[in-house]
């Protein structure tokens, strides 16, 4: 069991919790913190002291009065009115990752929230009960309160929820799992579910752990295809990489010449040509500008796991309530606009190294298209068109959600992030990535098995003999949607996972 704290949620906790349904609990120091913090709460509430979210309106009606006895309608009226999503549901992954990511929030103690509340949002997340919460309708400021009000209805009773994979209304899914709701909300507890970065975060997190993999492929891919090509290893020398100061490519190129170490297929300098284009050239410099950005952004990201983001906060020591800003989801904004562009360019230059390899004018003297009886047959060359296509639509999709604002709630909140909308266009982009690189790594291994797969290096073969226990070599055309489905699917099991590490 983790124990959650607010402090200590890294991104492999996370996976852990998220993806292999590891078990949460609470610190018992971050209990008591809790405690204090829902107590003091309450003497607000009874003092009748204007303080907003507690014993006022929201947004533009903030200055509403709300009266004792109406304070836990009022938030429950919250819960009710936010839940304004729309399209698709979330992944159970991405909802997962918002239950834990609230927890881990609330717990710190400066919400006012009580623990009971938090409690059963780790019996959700342990008995695995996944609230539907649709993707659409998040404007990154007041954080996210549309999908954050779905993920935060199934408590005490409404919305819908999912239960052994099957969806149902919130009462007789809670009632299978054998959860009793919540009796009701008292004052600061509804804003306290919803007022947060924790929807663009969830997914945040997991576009961070599928770039990294897809990184990680991205760089054995390259080193195969640079065996198919007989590309120049001498461009990997550490040298090179040492005079340009930059972390990314010096790590690249270092992983590059020690996964070719031993590889047969590559050449030097001079030997059969002068250089290489750049797509093989300057690979350490194009991956490890990528590499620098994913590094960037798993900062971000695990600042965001560890943060409190809701408004306003509870500093019960010091007797204070005070309305800020927290919410906002601006450094997420760029961070996701950040990755969706760094992932972006990895499958620019993928669709490049594969378009040599089919191309006869320059993929050195391979048949044309990576088929034998090129005519007869058409071999690879569709397969360009396809990760063109996704090339193409990632330029439309990179380009950046964080530039745009619109004014909501009256102007009160005239500035927002588009955050969420960042973080979902970015997993879009990434998705994009995994088709691009996979059809490389297919393409490669075909180009490939036209010579001699013999000379490939130790770490190489490895992923040779992998996919082709699964996809064989094409001799004459075939369905080749099939054989592009399998190797993506193959690529992200943990044995190839494994593999590439």
């Amino acid at each position: 069991m983790i124990l959650l704290n607010g402090k200590n949620l890294t991104l492999e906790n996370y996976i852990k919790i998220v993806k292999h349904y590891e078990e949460v609990g609470l610190d018992p120091k971050s209990v008591e913190k809790v405690k204090k913090s829902s107590e003091y709460v309450q003497r607000v509430v009874a003092s009748g002291v204007p303080t907003y979210g507690i014993n006022t309106g929201f947004g533009h009606l903030s200055t509403v009065s709300i009266s004792v006895e109406d304070t836990s309608t009022l938030q429950e009226n919250l819960l009710k009115s936010h839940a304004c999503g729309v399209g698709k549901p979330l992944d159970d992954e991405m909802v997962r990752g918002m239950l834990l990511l609230r927890i881990n929030a609330l717990v710190r103690g400066f919400s006012g929230i009580r623990l009971i509340v938090i409690e059963k949002m780790v019996e959700l997340l342990n008995k695995n009960v996944i609230p539907i919460v649709y993707a659409q309708g998040s404007l990154g400021a007041s954080g996210d309160l549309a999908p954050l009000a779905h993920m935060a209805l199934p408590l005490i009773g409404l919305g819908e929820c999912k239960v052994q994979g099957k969806i149902y209304e919130a009462r007789e899914g809670l009632n299978i799992a054998n959860i009793t709701p919540i009796d009701g909300l008292q004052a600061k507890e509804g804003l306290a579910l919803i007022n947060g970065t924790q929807a663009m975060c969830s997914i945040g997190a997991m576009n961070l752990y599928h770039a990294i993999n897809v990184f990680n492929l991205s760089v054995h891919t390259l080193a195969l295809t640079f065996e198919a090509l007989e590309g120049i290893s001498d461009v990997f020398d550490d040298e090179i990489h040492e005079l340009r100061n930059q972390s990314g490519q010096q790590f690249v190129a270092k992983r590059l010449k020690s996964i070719l170490s031993d590889s047969q297929r590559v050449t030097h300098q001079g030997e059969k040509r002068v250089q290489d284009a750049y797509s093989l050239r300057c690979s350490p410099q194009v991956l490890g500008a990528s590499l620098d950005a994913i590094n960037y952004v798993h900062q971000v990201i695990e600042n965001e796991m560890n943060a409190v983001t809701d408004n306003p906060l509870v500093f019960q020591e010091r007797e204070k309530v005070i309305s800020a800003g927290n919410f906002h989801g601006q450094p997420l904004a760029l961070a996701m606009d950040f990755l969706g562009i760094a992932m972006a360019e990895i499958a620019n230059i993928s669709e490049r190294r594969l378009e040599r390899m089919v191309n006869p004018y320059l993929n050195n003297d391979l048949p044309a298209f990576l088929v034998k009886n090129p005519g007869l047959n058409s071999g690879f060359m569709i397969v360009q068109y396809s990760a063109a296509s996704l090339v193409s639509e990632n330029k439309v999709l990179a380009h950046p959600s964080s530039v745009d604002s619109i004014p909501s709630s009256a102007n009160q909140e005239d500035h927002v992030s588009m955050g969420n909308y960042a973080a979902r266009k970015c997993q879009n982009i990434i998705d994009n990535v995994y088709k691009v690189v996979s059809m490389e790594l297919l393409t490669a291994l075909q180009a490939i098995d036209f010579t001699n797969p013999k000379g490939l290096s130790t770490k190489t073969r490895r992923i040779y003999d992998y996919v082709r226990q699964e996809i064989p070599f094409i001799e004459n055309d075939d369905i080749m949607y099939t054989h592009i489905h399998k190797i993506e699917k193959l690529v992200k099991s943990q044995t190839f996972l494994s593999l590439i590490q």
